[in-house]
């Protein structure tokens, strides 16, 4: 499917190394993942687009279990919807911070910086550098340019022979383009990031690769740093050194833009192909996008919830002892909150985990919650309102080119997601 194939996402390498911690670092090759026990691998596998029975089943018997992984480190698996809330708005009790991580994987110098692996009042600072950048106002002043990178998507879509491939011609290009006019990163540097990004995803690649991806990524970032710091752009980058250069260094900036690129990127682009996957299954519900504007936003936000394309957010590290819902939790424990199996939760879907694209919106969980919630859910919404309708009035006659049961699904990854989809569009 091309170079655009090779992408990833900074949440997916950073919770996978947290996974495999010092397991995979002594057997940093292909083989690390296979010998791991398969209940371990649960939170990360799934039946097509539905995670496995197996997660509904530990969700059921209990809302936070022990995960059966042979480190000398307890890891806990969060399901309820209840327990997740509780646990990811909790600063107090559980740590993100990146010296947990590293003194558990042996990357101690290895700290890529950015929100997620930042406590307050750290993470308090550099997200108040960001917030006014993604708040809905000054987010509109984006739409515009959504809208002619969703047009121009679907213009070459329209001009190459079938079948066309959605997930490199519509659901990768959308994204790239988007969070590159965001940052004021230029678009004709994605294929160095890109190729910076492809170790970050693949749990087999080892964390030893993924570790030095990323470190890769940040000496690029930093060099975009300075330049916009010589000349600063209209981008968030240039924003920033403009308005608080002196309150952020480069290497701050730096990670603060890597995980915007890189958070951003992969897993927008993974909504945009399974959403657009479900539209292909389900004529009826394109029909409806297709002629109710109002039918768009629930739509949306019913995808989010159902596909959740990031299974697991970023680890938590508790603090202290604790006691939730039975599950009792050491200082040093590692946490895993399961944002997929929370979203399939009775307490949040009455008991009707199925796609309903008429369902009323949901507290659902697939940006996370709390003080680490994802920061750019606003701008994925905006990007997804804008290409699905566009997709479906494009081509009303868009459909699969082969059958669903020959698409390859990622078997075992953090950020959910497809390989290709052909199509035919006439």
């Amino acid at each position: 499917m091309g170079l655009m194939r090779t992408v990833s996402g900074t949440v997916a390498s950073r919770l996978a190394r947290t996974a495999l911690a010092r397991f995979v670092l002594r057997k940093a090759g292909t083989r690390a993942l296979s010998l791991l026990p398969e209940g371990a691998l649960i939170p990360l596998r799934r039946d097509g687009l539905e995670p496995v029975a197996e997660l509904d089943r530990i969700r059921e018997q209990a809302p936070i279990t022990k995960l059966p992984i042979p480190f000398a480190v307890n890891i806990w698996l969060v399901t309820g919807h209840a327990e997740n809330k509780r646990v990811l708005a909790d600063t107090t009790s559980f740590s993100n911070d990146y010296t947990h991580l590293g003194e558990l994987v042996g990357a101690q110098d290895q700290n890529p910086g950015g929100l997620g692996f930042a406590d307050p009042p750290d993470h308090t600072r550099l997200r108040k550098l960001l917030t006014p950048e993604f708040t809905m106002r000054r987010l509109s002043r984006l739409g515009p340019r959504i809208d002619a990178i969703v047009a121009g998507c679907l213009d070459r879509m329209a001009t190459s022979p079938d079948p066309v491939d959605l997930v490199e011609h519509f659901a990768l290009p959308i994204p790239s383009l988007t969070i590159c006019e965001l940052l004021g990163v230029p678009y004709s540097d994605r294929d160095e990031f890109q190729r910076l990004a492809v170790a970050r995803f693949d749990l087999f690649s080892g964390a030893g690769a993924s570790i030095g991806a990323i470190s890769e990524s940040l000496v690029y970032l930093e060099g975009v740093v300075k330049a916009q710091r010589a000349d600063p752009g209209d981008g968030l980058l240039g924003m920033i050194i403009r308005e608080h250069g002196d309150q952020v260094d480069d290497k701050e900036l730096a990670g603060l833009a890597d995980g915007i690129l890189t958070g951003g990127f992969e897993t927008t682009a993974s909504m945009l192909a399974l959403g657009a996957l479900m539209l292909l299954r389900d004529p009826a519900t394109g029909t409806l996008i297709r002629t109710d504007d109002a039918a768009i936003g629930p739509f949306v936000e019913e995808l989010l919830r159902y596909l959740t394309v990031v299974q697991v957010a970023f680890p938590r590290f508790a603090r202290r002892d604790l006691e939730i819902s039975g599950a009792h939790i050491s200082a040093g424990d590692v946490v895993v909150c399961s944002l997929s199996a929370a979203n399939r939760d009775d307490a949040l879907v009455g008991g009707e985990p199925a796609f309903d694209p008429a369902r009323l919106p949901t507290q659902h969980m697939a940006f996370g919650h709390g003080a680490h919630r994802c920061i750019g859910a606003e701008l994925a919404r905006m990007e997804l309102r804008a290409a699905y309708p566009a997709l479906i009035r494009r081509f009303p006659d868009l459909r699969l080119a082969i059958p669903e049961s020959e698409l390859r699904f990622r078997k075992t990854s953090i950020v959910y997601g497809v390989e290709e989809i052909p199509v035919t569009t006439r």
